[in-house]
């Protein structure tokens, strides 16, 4: 299906961000017209628990603007924000494809986003009788396990502020704007996001903050470049870069 048609079906596609639009029109370049008919759109606001783990798959989600997150509470009870995703998956494709009943993980708004629902049906018809459909969707997925297998491995080698040194790498990575991040200084929220307590969170902030490594501005955290690459040498100590 062409860009263009895409474009004047579904008028909200002119409207998302360029890298979206793309990853988005290149999902459903072989959408067939009936599943076209089955979108409904809905805005969800910051913190909206959308999916919950071990609740029977009913719809596939794609966000269309702003963040979510995914959340396991299996570990003593420890909230764990183990990913962000920011770019056009679909929530609940993994199940369709591996036939699992229930959604595996809780998601969960960090932002207020616009959300594209399809219903299991509809989505598991198409994606298992369009060749093409059901390998960009493999595709996606293995992207995703892989990035999250290998940052779960990293986890296992950083204790203490080299963990939130990582952290802070990896948003900086996907998040800096003109050289710049400007990220939440919720220290729940990083305990959340690294595993490691609050406690731990204060004493690695101070740190990182004292020795400017970071810089503190209110609520928010910043780093620039240079700070980038102060934290990237602290990982980098203990990780072998990529090649």
């Amino acid at each position: 299906m062409e860009a263009r048609y895409l474009e004047h079906a579904l008028p909200f596609v002119k409207k998302m961000e360029a890298g979206r639009k793309e990853q988005f029109i290149a999902y459903f370049k072989t959408a067939p017209v009936w599943l076209l008919e089955t979108f409904q759109m809905e805005e969800m606001e910051k913190g909206t628990v959308f999916v919950r783990e071990g609740e029977p798959v009913e719809t596939i989600f794609f966000i269309l603007d702003g963040t979510i997150k995914a959340t396991d509470y299996r570990f003593y009870g420890i909230t764990y924000d183990f990913m962000r995703f920011d770019k056009v998956y679909a929530m609940g494709g993994m199940e369709i494809i591996m036939d699992l009943p229930v959604y595996r993980t809780t998601l969960q708004t960090v932002t207020r986003c616009h959300v594209l629902k399809i219903p299991k049906g509809k989505f598991e018809k198409w994606i298992k009788t369009d060749i093409e459909a059901l390998k960009h969707e493999a595709k996606l997925m293995g992207e995703y396990l892989l990035e999250q297998g290998r940052s779960s491995r990293a986890y296992l080698f950083l204790q203490g502020s080299d963990r939130l040194a990582m952290l802070f790498v990896e948003r900086y990575e996907k998040y800096a704007k003109k050289g710049v991040l400007n990220m939440r200084g919720d220290r729940q929220s990083l305990s959340d996001a690294t595993g490691l307590c609050v406690k731990t969170i204060n004493r690695a902030v101070k740190k990182f903050s004292d020795e400017g490594i970071i810089t503190k501005n209110g609520r928010q955290i910043v780093i620039d470049q240079n700070q980038y690459i102060r934290l990237k040498s602290i990982v980098d100590t203990v990780i072998e870069p990529d090649s």
